[in-house]
């Protein structure tokens, strides 16, 4: 595995040289916070609805999910979710930082648009898939379960589940600027590796997905001038 610094000499196009993935995991109970009453609230709603419903879950994936959902799906399909983006709005505390020198994860942070991969799971497997997101997803309760319209390639309109990032959490990052991002990135390294590698991959993947993120392109851009 490369260091941070070797990154400027290659770019962060990383078509051009092999680079071996580093998945992120979800924070442990080290850096858990207490569930808001209102996270708790909405996944029972969701809970009993997808519990009464006889039909096939959507779930919408944003980051890694899209290329390491850990799930069958009878259906997969590039989606369109409007009213959130991709950001790296989530303090990591353990896997791509620590308490005194926190990393960025990605969340979907409310405004704008986010492309992202939607995945049909057949009726008689919704219930565990929902047991497996959120124990994937829900650890420290940063993220807040939400049932929201995506459109798919073909054009069809579903409601999927989302994970949104949730404002009033501690983890919540994002108020922060650009500048800020890339110089937390840059400096912080946690038990999965350096941030930068988190940050580097994502958008490797991103990019064998046609997916362009300008957000996220910004603090590469600012992290790395002379790539390009």
């Amino acid at each position: 595995m490369f260091a941070c610094r070797d990154v400027p000499n290659a770019g962060y196009n990383l078509h051009s040289y092999v680079y071996y993935a580093l998945y992120e995991f979800p924070e442990t109970s080290k850096s858990k916070q207490m569930t808001s009453e209102h996270s708790s609230h909405s996944d029972i709603l969701i809970h009993n609805k997808i519990a009464d419903s006889g039909s096939d879950l959507w779930v919408f994936g944003y980051g890694s999910l899209m290329w390491r959902p850990g799930f069958d799906s009878a259906e997969n399909s590039p989606a369109l979710l409007h009213g959130f983006s991709r950001s790296l709005c989530i303090y990591s505390h353990v896997y791509r930082g620590t308490p005194e020198l926190p990393g960025l994860v990605l969340g979907l942070d409310r405004g704008g648009i986010c492309h992202g991969q939607a995945f049909r799971v057949e009726a008689e497997n919704r219930l565990p898939v929902l047991d497996y997101l959120r124990q994937r997803e829900q650890i420290s309760g940063v993220y807040i379960e939400s049932w929201l319209g995506v459109e798919l390639a073909d054009g069809r309109h579903v409601e999927a589940l989302v994970y949104v990032a949730d404002p009033a959490h501690q983890q919540y990052a994002g108020l922060l600027s650009d500048e800020d991002k890339a110089m937390m990135v840059g400096r912080a390294s946690g038990q999965a590796g350096p941030n930068c590698d988190y940050v580097i991959n994502t958008a490797r993947h991103l990019q064998a997905m046609d997916i362009r993120d300008e957000r996220l392109e910004a603090v590469l851009k600012l992290m790395y001038p002379s790539a390009g």
